[in-house]
């Protein structure tokens, strides 16, 4: 097994990501933020647009997994084998990509993007899914790793999950391809959901919002004392 996925193996992967317009929208400080979960206990970071990439890699001394995200419909999650190079080339250990079945704005497949990073590149491939479906294509595509990173994303008229973490999918997976390290991320918010995504055998759990976004938990607070 690579080391890099046996190093997350039963640990945490802290999401850090800023978005334009937001305060802590810069390369540096998102490289704090990084280390600062590092020094916590992460066991990887997961990140995306290129400097940032560039600036944790550099700060961190635990694996990096990269995306990049181009626009907020569709395929947005590193959505060409352009953008997938590119954060290869910035240093990440692991390229994140959209794993679903949805057009992509350069027409290649997921499966062809797949086999032509393989090509190109050595690197790890984490395939970022919606649905069990998904998630069958991202290991019949031998992907290293799988996750229910979009889970969340599916029409409401296909869901009933609540704020959450998909368990259920998780379970479905981990039941279907034992062998296969399936990551469970989307609406882990607390001590609690990581915990419970672990006893549903999860291989690894990202946390983004719960730990690195401070707009979202003071919300949080300030819903659950002035409402």
């Amino acid at each position: 097994m690579h080391p890099v996925i046996e190093a997350i193996r039963g640990k945490l992967i802290v999401s850090v990501q800023a978005y334009p317009g937001e305060p802590l929208r810069h390369p540096e400080t998102m490289a704090q933020m990084a280390r600062a979960c590092e020094l916590g206990g992460a066991a990887a970071i997961r990140c995306q647009g290129l400097s940032d990439i560039a600036a944790i890699k550099g700060r961190v001394d635990i694996p990096v997994i990269g995306l990049w995200k181009e626009g907020h419909e569709g395929v947005y999650i590193t959505p060409t084998l352009r953008h997938a190079l590119a954060v290869v080339n910035a240093g990440a250990d692991v390229v994140a990509l959209d794993a679903t079945d949805r057009p992509r704005p350069d027409g290649r497949t997921f499966a062809e993007t797949v086999a032509a990073i393989r090509e190109r590149a050595e690197t790890l491939v984490m395939a970022d899914c919606m649905t069990i479906d998904d998630i069958r294509g991202a290991v019949a595509c031998g992907c290293d790793l799988v996750s229910t990173t979009l889970s969340h994303n599916k029409p409401a008229i296909e869901t009933t999950l609540d704020e959450g973490p998909d368990v259920d999918l998780l379970r479905q997976a981990t039941s279907e391809f034992p062998d296969v390290p399936i990551i469970c991320e989307g609406h882990v918010h607390t001590p609690a959901d990581a915990a419970a995504a672990i006893e549903a055998g999860a291989w690894a759990v990202v946390v983004g919002t719960g730990i690195t976004h401070p707009t979202s938990l003071t919300s949080w607070f300030v819903a659950a004392i002035e409402g």
